[in-house]
């Protein structure tokens, strides 16, 4: 199922103002990585998805990673997958799955899965900072040098936790309370980008 962002002028009231997008709180420095969610920001959100046929990039993914990529910003990605803990799907058809995203859009620097399901009490489930603290370590970066976009509250909740800048890229799935709650929100992954970076 493809998630389309309804043409209304939500964007313009919570993250435009009258004085662009330095109305919310953003880096100090660009930062030195960025951390990606993988299903609904990197790929169309299929529930417990183990087919990697499936698989489908949203749309102009592709071209900011490129950018990033040549800027020297190493990227990675972060995924919860509780699917695994509740039978649905295979660790191994998840791997397969992140495997076709990598062959997509790839080369991630770090990939880390959480298999845990919501009741597990894991440090690695979003909005658990586990996954971002791993990632951080294996970049050797603090994580306030780092940035993790994603497209549900416990994404933003995450790199909030873990000392990251979050910025909550809504869906339709994405509920308001959410949106209203997240510092900083982007209409997409260039957008979100742009914001990091201070852009006006």
């Amino acid at each position: 199922m493809r998630f389309i962002l309804p043409e209304t002028n939500f964007f313009e009231e919570k993250c435009l103002g009258a004085a662009g997008w330095g109305n919310s709180p953003v880096m100090s420095n660009e930062p030195k990585a960025v951390l990606l969610d993988r299903d609904g920001t990197l790929v169309f959100d299929v529930p417990y998805n183990g087919d990697p046929a499936l698989v489908e990039v949203m749309p102009g993914v592709e071209a900011v990673l490129q950018g990033l990529r040549a800027d020297g910003v190493p990227l990675g990605v972060l995924t919860n997958q509780s699917g695994i803990a509740r039978g649905l799907v295979t660790r191994e058809q998840v791997d397969a799955v992140n495997a076709r995203v990598d062959e997509l859009l790839g080369p991630f620097e770090v990939w880390e899965v959480c298999p845990h399901g919501p009741d597990h009490g894991c440090e690695c489930r979003k909005p658990a900072p586990g996954m971002i603290l791993s990632a951080c370590a294996r970049l050797n970066l603090d994580p306030s040098e780092v940035a993790f976009i994603g497209d549900i509250g416990a994404d933003v909740e995450a790199a909030a936790a873990a000392g990251a800048t979050g910025v909550l890229v809504p869906t339709p799935v994405t509920r308001q309370e959410e949106i209203d709650a997240a510092d900083l929100v982007a209409p997409d992954l260039a957008s979100a980008i742009a914001l990091l970076r201070g852009a006006s």
